[in-house]
């Protein structure tokens, strides 16, 4: 019987259970969040097309839905991971279990990982940076330790490592929490802020800053430096002169197999097996690779190219911004224009235009300042600390 696909909508204890049993069936999990909207479900359900829909009913009994038409998965295949980057549209990214056990056992490798040790999940086990957080634990002899449901609150558990998102550490240091009694913090998801990893440092905190996404198991570059098994280049991109800044591709056996659509499973890599990232960077002097951010995340302002992540970190050293995206406005005269979508830190005190501006100027020419300001009560993140592109755009407009 071919290998089948099997959609888990569980709650984090459930999921780990029932993924061993997925897995040990000669099967592959497609993992959906518990909380996710029915609207959400059913799109994954059909762009993605698994076999049976494993959730609970309302007595909480676990329940197999059988679902139509689908398509097998290739043996060896552990996960169908639906990720949307920060476009909006879901796509299927298949892994095999020799991808997650390579990317596992570099890990363990990079961070000095020791028999014995423990970690804590604190990160969403339907992204595939929770799924390994499990994964290494069990590596290392043990279970994750799970932190307390809701909020940020990690609980007292006395785990040696934890994984965790830019801004579940920013939140966790805004409240003194001490976080020291961690052997390493692995840092991931969304590009860290120089000021939060000082801010770490400082706190004496332990971090390692990991790059990657669904399509490499996880993060496969640790600290500027790729894992083992894993070859990270730049390809020269027009527009950035002699600067050394392209894009960002990947090569190695962390890699997905594919895509998965309604009907089959497309490459992921060219015919040389490098895989290329949506991310801009450059390799320093020292082989280090470098990340700035998306490929695509450019406001073409006057004819100026303005990087949207290098004027929203500018923006975040302010004192009175608590976080802040950016976004391009269409406009009749300079094609768009930069608006800044700001949560202020007092929100009685929102910082003005001219405020935001003028600090903008001191780093950078005057066509990267905004020319409007949009203030909210919060960006809408995910669970990863990621900011969709589609929902920035909508709240500049």
């Amino acid at each position: 019987m071919p290998a089948r696909l099997v959609a888990l909508r569980l709650p984090p204890e459930r999921f780990v259970t029932e993924l061993d049993r997925v897995w040990s069936d000669g099967d592959a999990v497609l993992p959906i969040a518990f909380g996710a909207p029915a609207a959400t479900v059913q799109r994954m359900l059909r762009a993605l097309r698994p076999a049976v829909l494993r959730h609970l009913d309302a007595d909480g009994q676990l329940v197999d839905e059988p679902l139509a038409d689908a398509p097998g998965v290739a043996d060896g295949t552990a996960l169908v991971v639906s990720t949307s980057g920060s476009s909006g549209h879901p796509k299927g990214v298949v892994l095999g279990h020799d991808a997650l056990r390579t990317s596992v056992e570099a890990s363990i490798e990079r961070l000095g990982c020791e028999p014995g040790d423990r970690w804590l999940l604190a990160l969403p086990v339907h992204h595939v940076a929770g799924i390994q957080v499990v994964l290494r634990a069990r590596a290392l002899g043990g279970e994750p330790d799970t932190t307390p449901p809701g909020g940020d609150d990690l609980g007292d558990s006395d785990a040696n490592h934890v994984s965790l998102v830019p801004t579940q550490l920013t939140r966790l240091l805004d409240a003194g929490v001490d976080l020291s009694r961690f052997r390493t913090i692995l840092l991931g998801g969304a590009r860290p802020e120089p000021a939060l990893l000082a801010a770490a440092k400082a706190a004496g905190v332990r971090v390692v800053v990991s790059y990657g996404m669904t399509e490499t198991a996880g993060g496969c570059v640790y600290d500027g430096r790729p894992l083992e098994g894993v070859e990270v280049d730049v390809e020269p991109a027009d527009g950035h002169g002699d600067t050394g800044v392209g894009r960002i591709r990947v090569r190695g056996s962390v890699l997905a197999d594919g895509y998965r659509t309604r009907h089959d499973t497309r490459p992921l890599t060219d015919d040389d097996g490098w895989f290329m990232t949506g991310d801009h960077g450059r390799l320093r002097e020292t082989g280090s690779l470098e990340v700035f951010g998306r490929v695509d995340d450019v406001i073409v302002s006057g004819g100026v190219n303005v990087p949207a992540n290098a004027v929203a970190a500018t923006l975040r050293t302010h004192p009175q911004v608590g976080d802040v995206a950016v976004a391009g406005r269409p406009d009749a005269e300079w094609g768009e224009t930069v608006v800044a979508v700001i949560v202020p830190r007092d929100p009685q005190q929102p910082p003005s235009l001219d405020d935001l501006r003028e600090h903008v100027r001191r780093e950078y020419p005057a066509s990267y300042a905004p020319r409007a300001l949009v203030v909210v009560e919060a960006l809408p993140r995910d669970a990863m600390g990621k900011l969709p592109r589609t929902a920035v755009k909508l709240l500049a407009e």
